[in-house]
C-alpha cells in the first residue's frame, strides 16, 4: 500500500502523458484522472445516466456511449455547461483516484490530475484545488509556455486555432498552476531530456516516502 501520493498536473498539451509513462517505466503506479473519467461515465454507469439527464440524449453517440467530441465542443463554448459536467464527473474521479493510489504497491504513487489547480473547493486556505485532494502529499507541475501549448494542440489534435485558444483559456493559468507546485518540471525541450528529470524526481520521492 502506498502511503505517499504525488499529484501530477499541467496544462493541456504540456506533456503530462510523456512524464507519467516514464514514472510507470520506473515501477511507479500512476492513477490517471483521464482514465478514471472514462470509467466514471462508462456505458451503464450512474455518471453517464446523470449526464444524459442534464444534457439530453444528444450527449450520447450512436452506440450509447458518451459522445466526447460533441460534449467537448459544447462545454468549451459554454462555461455553465462545463461546470455542470464537471460537477457530475469530478467527484467520481476523485474517489477512483484515491482508491487506486491507496492500493498501489511501492513507497509512493502518482495521481495524474490535469485540472488539479481548478478543483473546488479549496480548503484551509490552500492555493488552487489542493484542498479538494487532501490526501495528496506533494504536487508536481509539468510546465510549458502557452505558445508551446498552442502549437502542440494544433499539431496533436488537428483542431482550429479558435478551439485551441478556448481549451487553454478554460484551464487555470500557468501562474495558478505554479502557485500550487512543490516541484516543477519544465517540458519545453526534446522528449529525451525528460528521462533524467523523471529519474531524479523518482529518487527524491522514494527518499521522502520512506523517511
Amino acid at each position: 500500500m502506498a502511503d505517499y501520493v504525488v499529484g501530477l498536473t499541467g496544462g493541456v498539451a504540456s506533456g503530462k502523458s510523456e512524464v507519467t509513462r516514464r514514472f510507470e517505466a520506473l515501477g511507479v503506479t500512476v492513477a490517471d484522472a483521464d482514465l478514471a473519467a472514462r470509467d466514471a461515465v462508462a456505458v451503464g454507469s450512474s455518471g453517464l445516466a446523470e449526464i444524459v439527464a442534464a444534457f439530453g440524449a444528444e450527449a450520447l453517440a450512436a452506440d450509447g456511449s458518451l459522445d466526447r467530441a460533441a460534449m467537448r465542443r459544447r462545454v468549451f463554448a459554454d462555461d455553465a455547461a462545463r461546470a455542470r459536467l464537471e460537477a457530475i464527473v469530478h467527484p467520481r474521479v476523485r474517489e477512483l483516484l484515491q482508491a487506486t493510489c491507496a492500493a498501489a504497491p511501492g513507497p509512493y504513487a502518482i495521481a495524474a490530475i490535469p485540472l488539479l489547480a481548478e478543483a473546488l473547493p479549496a480548503r484551509d486556505g490552500e492555493a488552487g484545488g489542493r484542498g479538494a485532494y487532501p490526501w495528496l502529499h506533494r504536487v508536481l507541475v509539468i510546465d510549458v509556455p502557452v505558445d508551446v501549448q498552442r502549437a502542440r494542440l494544433l499539431a496533436r489534435d488537428g483542431i482550429d486555432a479558435v478551439l485551441a485558444e478556448r481549451m487553454i483559456a478554460a484551464q487555470a493559468t500557468r501562474r495558478q498552476r505554479l502557485a500550487i507546485a512543490d516541484d516543477v518540471l519544465v517540458n519545453d525541450g526534446p522528449l529525451a531530456a525528460l528521462d533524467a528529470h523523471v529519474e531524479a524526481l523518482d529518487a527524491r520521492y522514494r527518499a521522502i516516502a520512506t523517511t
